[in-house]
C-alpha cells in the first residue's frame, strides 16, 4: 500500500512538473511594459529596439532587419493596443507582421528583414 501511494505521488509530481515545463512562459521577450519591440535576430536575441508610439521611418540596427517582435502594450477600452508593421517607411506597402496586445513573435519566415515602420491600430 505504501509502495502504491508513493507511485502515485511520483506519477502527480512528474505530471505536473512535465505540465509546468511545457507551458510558455508569459513575458519570454525582453520588452518594457508598454512598448512594441523588435530583434534583430529570431527567438528575441541580437539587438532590441523598442517604441511607445508610432514610427514613420525606422533606422539602423533594425530597418529591414528585424527578425523577432514582442507587443507589452498596456490595453484597454479605445485604446490603440494593436501594432502593425510595414514593409516601407511612411507606414505603407503590405504589412509584414501585426501582433495584438501580449503577442510575441520569435521568429516568422515571411516577415523576416522586412520591417520599415510601424503604426498602433485598434486591430490587426
Amino acid at each position: 500500500m505504501k509502495n502504491r501511494l508513493l507511485t502515485v505521488a511520483a506519477t502527480a509530481l512528474l505530471l505536473l512538473t512535465g505540465g509546468l515545463a511545457a507551458a510558455s512562459p508569459a513575458g519570454a521577450a525582453n520588452c518594457p511594459s508598454g512598448e512594441f519591440c523588435a530583434w534583430t535576430y529570431p527567438n528575441f536575441g541580437g539587438q532590441r529596439v523598442n517604441w511607445s508610439g508610432d514610427d514613420d521611418e525606422w533606422e539602423a540596427p533594425i530597418a529591414d532587419a528585424d527578425s523577432s517582435w514582442a507587443n507589452h502594450a498596456v490595453s484597454g477600452p479605445g485604446i490603440k493596443d494593436h501594432v502593425q508593421v510595414y514593409e516601407n517607411p511612411g507606414q505603407v506597402g503590405l504589412g509584414t507582421v501585426c501582433l495584438g496586445p501580449g503577442q510575441e513573435v520569435a521568429s516568422d519566415s515571411w516577415a523576416n528583414d522586412s520591417g520599415g515602420s510601424h503604426k498602433w491600430v485598434m486591430e490587426c
